[in-house]
């Protein structure tokens, strides 16, 4: 089913951005695509329709039963496509739904990737953002609820956050539209490369397992020069992450799985780490 309505409270001064332009479901032609993840109940699609002006535009996913959403925005005359990832606490891919989340965000390859965090759940919610900073190098962090965590007297020094975690991190209450005007114009600065982003990475500390990552990491540049995110595919083909595997062997990393050095790297790096 898909409906297109008007948010609660549209008219409200938080909800307006003098550049923003929301499009609903027409999301056909675009510049920027932006991913937006998160754990459930992190107000995503709250973010998602106040961005968009939908209040609900759902569909499946190619070959899944896992409903998907986008939309479309124009903000300072640039098209944005939306894309709300399923809701999720990891991208280890035990789930479908954290197989889609983490194959878009990386072979996808979204201009920025937003994550949704809930202020008075932040530290559970951090092993969801550790693990997309991981994969891309545009991000920002969306502190939503941050009202109800002053309630609970519970504050975030998002000054701090930020500088930890190297991406732009913008406060919000999204059902009242409060941060919306400064998330959009954080989007457009990690697209534009006004905000340079630095994202924290977990530092490898066996020497074995880095020089292992290292070995597997030229070997994937040399057989597919350009393919981002290499050291999070190799962290995984040596945790033995079934998924990632098969996406090497197969047209996933353009028939990067076909080339035998590559193959022949995949099954000696994982011997010396182990």
């Amino acid at each position: 089913m898909k409906t297109h309505q008007r948010n609660e409270c549209d008219s409200c001064s938080h909800s307006r951005s003098p550049h923003l332009t929301r499009l609903g479901i027409n999301s056909d032609r675009f510049e920027f695509t932006v991913a937006l993840a998160g754990n459930p109940n992190t107000g995503k699609s709250t973010v998602f329709n106040r961005l968009t002006g939908l209040r609900q535009h759902t569909g499946n996913w190619p070959g899944k039963t896992v409903t998907r959403a986008e939309g479309g925005f124009i903000y300072r005359d640039k098209r944005y496509k939306l894309i709300d990832l399923p809701g999720t606490y990891s991208l280890l891919s035990n789930t479908a739904d954290e197989e889609i989340a983490r194959n878009f965000i990386l072979f996808g390859q979204p201009d920025v990737t937003v994550i949704v965090v809930d202020a008075m759940r932040l530290e559970r919610n951090l092993n969801l953002v550790l693990q997309i900073l991981e994969i891309t190098e545009k991000s920002v962090l969306c502190l939503n609820l941050v009202d109800e965590a002053s309630r609970h007297r519970i504050t975030v020094n998002e000054t701090k956050l930020a500088a930890d975690l190297g991406v732009p991190v913008v406060p919000a209450t999204a059902r009242k539209g409060v941060g919306m005007a400064e998330l959009l114009k954080a989007i457009h600065d990690v697209v534009h490369g006004l905000y340079p982003c630095r994202p924290h990475r977990i530092r490898i500390e066996s020497e074995t397992v880095r020089s292992a990552v290292e070995m597997l990491v030229e070997k994937l540049r040399a057989a597919y020069p350009g393919l981002p995110n290499t050291r999070w595919i190799a962290l995984r083909l040596l945790e033995g992450d079934v998924s990632v595997i098969e996406a090497v062997r197969n047209n996933e990393l353009a028939s990067l799985g076909h080339d035998p050095m590559v193959e022949k790297g995949i099954d000696a790096v994982r011997a010396v780490a182990k």
